[in-house]
Formats: structure tokens, C-alpha cells, sequence
């Protein structure tokens, strides 16, 4: 544990204590953090968009072909190896950047794979409308799967033999048995799927119990000093963009975010702002992957984005509340 970490884990104790004296007043507390939040956020829905064609066949397929390191064109990489969702990992690797195949590295920061089909765009630039979509993007990328085209993954999949028959059952009637729509659907039902439900949800449907003191206070700040401003809805975020380095420079200046894609003026270092349900598990930060500490990223974004300075006490309350949104799932299994 650094130095900094001891700190703030001293000044929460202090501040535990000294929040325990009056159960009603923190009840009285809880009662009005939740009203707010109710209407700034929302609580996470149990399917998203698309869902409804998403038979278990075609999860269950696309659930295979996610692990299947044959979709990349040196046989090494999977989705989950970039996105890993197994051990309760959260859907990314934890990297700068994610190395792809053929050992090129990625250009921007690899986002979570969980809950991402929610966002209103996919990709840190937007540039992508779906997971779908985004899907084609990740098995054609040099930097990612690096498959030459689609006719080169549908004939892969094709050769493999275990695959006509999930194909046929998964989409029945369909022709050609195995496409690259088919392929990219199959694979959107089954990170459809990958939703997850936190403590945050709990408070917001009723159970005050569900933060503790130091977390709500948390909440409250986080709506008090402007957060929300972009970070709403049930995701937190995921659903603008915004400019990176709204009121100081970022540090990265060469990476203009959509401009790269618009060439308007007024998308210079315009980013999606990314959802923040699991951000304590998805570390580290930004599109450059600059910030390895859920601390110094608060720290930053309320410097940068908001011109303001939060103390050690504020950024450790706003952390708190964070850490409840991360999903259930994802939490280590008491023994």
C-alpha cells in the first residue's frame, strides 16, 4: 500500500468514526442523497437493445466463438483476451493499451466490455453505432483480431467443424448457413448478455442500507461539484461526448479524439464520456490509459473538467461511492 493509500485509509477511519454518532441523521442523509439521485441516474435495466432475437442458441454460440482465439489471424487472440470476463475479470485487460494480434499494440485504452451495448455509441471516438457494428470493427482491425477481410473469417469459421451445426441451430433458415452478419450477430447476443447490477442499484430502488455513510457522502459530492454534468443515466455516462480537457489542457495533445474522424474544429478532444458502473475494476484511466489510480483519475477529471481541487478526504469519499458500482459478479467470492 503506497503511502498516499495509508493516508486516506486514516482519514476514512477518522471519518467513519466521527460519521457514526447520529443513525438518524445519517438515515435523514441517505433519504436525500437517494431522492437526487433518482433523478440523475437510473437503475440498470436487465436486457438491452436488440435483445429480444437473443435465443439461447445464438448466446450460447456467441459465447463460444467470444473465447475462440481462432478468430484472429495468427490463432492467439480471443475477444476475451483483450475483454476478459472469466475469473470475474471486468471485461478489460488492464493495459495502457492492449497488445492484438500479431503483437501490434493498440492505439487508445481498451473500454470494458460489460455493459457496453447500453452506451449510445461504441468506441472512445463514436465511430461505431452498435456492438455489431463495433464487432466488425475488432475482427478486421490490424491493431486487434488483424483478419485480412471478411471473407477470410467466415471461411476460417466455416473450416472448423463444430461450428455448421451451432450455426444451424442458432439461425435456423438462414443462408448461407455461416456469414460474417451471422458472425458479428452471434457475437453481439452474447455480450448482450453481460450485464451487472451493484449496490448503487440497491440504494436507488429503496435500500438505504445498501451505502454506508462514507459512500453516500460520496454520492452527494459527486452530484454537488458537477460530475453529473456528464456522468448520468444508468450508466453514468456513456451516452455524450465531451472534450477532454474542458477548462485546462490534457496531457496528451496529439490525440484529438473525433476530429481524427470528423475533421471538424469543434471535435478536437472530444471523447465519449465513458460509463462509470465497475470503474473501480477497470483500471487504468482515460483514453491513453495514462492513470492507474481510481484516486488520481478524480483527482484529474475535477482539475481538468471541472477547475476544481478536491482534498484527500473529498477524492476518498467520491472513491467510496465508485466502488459500489461494481457489479456483483465481478466481486471476489467470500470464502
Amino acid at each position: 500500500m503506497s503511502l498516499f493509500q495509508r493516508i486516506l485509509t486514516g482519514i476514512l477511519s477518522i471519518a467513519l468514526l466521527t460519521s457514526c454518532g447520529n443513525k438518524e441523521g445519517n438515515i435523514q442523509l441517505k433519504k436525500q442523497v437517494r431522492a437526487r439521485a433518482q433523478k440523475i441516474f437510473k437503475v440498470m435495466p436487465y436486457k438491452m437493445p436488440g435483445a429480444q432475437n437473443d435465443s439461447p442458441e445464438r448466446i450460447a454460440l456467441g459465447k463460444r466463438l467470444y473465447f475462440d482465439v481462432r478468430l484472429s489471424v495468427d490463432d492467439a487472440l480471443s475477444c476475451n483476451s483483450c475483454h476478459p470476463i472469466d475469473a470475474e475479470r471486468a471485461g478489460m485487460d488492464g493495459k495502457r493499451v492492449s497488445i492484438g494480434a500479431l503483437r501490434r499494440s493498440e492505439k487508445r485504452n481498451t473500454p470494458t466490455v460489460y455493459n457496453a451495448g447500453l452506451q449510445f455509441t461504441q468506441l472512445w471516438d463514436g465511430r461505431e453505432p452498435n456492438l455489431k457494428a463495433q464487432n466488425r470493427v475488432a475482427l478486421l482491425s490490424p491493431l486487434q483480431m488483424g483478419m485480412p477481410d471478411s471473407e477470410s473469417v467466415v471461411q476460417k469459421i466455416r473450416a472448423l467443424p463444430e461450428y455448421p451445426q451451432d450455426f444451424e441451430v442458432a439461425f435456423p433458415g438462414k443462408e448461407p448457413e455461416i456469414s460474417f452478419d451471422l458472425i458479428r450477430e452471434a457475437l453481439a447476443a452474447f455480450e448482450r448478455t453481460l450485464i451487472t447490477h451493484d449496490r448503487f442499484d440497491d440504494f436507488l430502488k429503496g435500500n438505504l442500507s445498501a451505502l454506508n455513510d462514507t459512500e453516500a457522502r460520496g454520492a452527494e459530492l459527486f452530484m454537488d461539484s458537477g460530475c453529473v454534468t456528464c456522468h448520468t443515466g444508468p450508466l453514468l455516462g456513456g451516452n455524450m461526448f465531451q472534450k477532454t480537457g474542458l477548462l485546462k489542457p490534457y496531457d496528451d495533445t496529439k490525440d484529438m479524439g473525433r476530429f481524427h474522424l470528423t475533421g471538424q474544429e469543434a471535435d478536437k478532444f472530444m471523447f465519449k464520456v465513458p460509463g462509470l458502473r465497475n470503474v473501480a475494476q477497470t483500471a487504468p484511466y482515460f483514453h491513453d490509459g495514462s492513470e492507474r489510480e481510481l484516486a488520481g483519475a478524480v483527482k484529474r477529471m475535477a482539475d481538468i473538467q471541472l477547475g476544481k481541487s478536491f482534498d484527500n478526504l473529498q477524492t476518498l469519499q467520491i472513491v467510496k461511492f465508485l466502488q459500489t458500482l461494481t457489479g456483483e459478479d465481478l466481486l471476489p467470492t467470500q470464502p
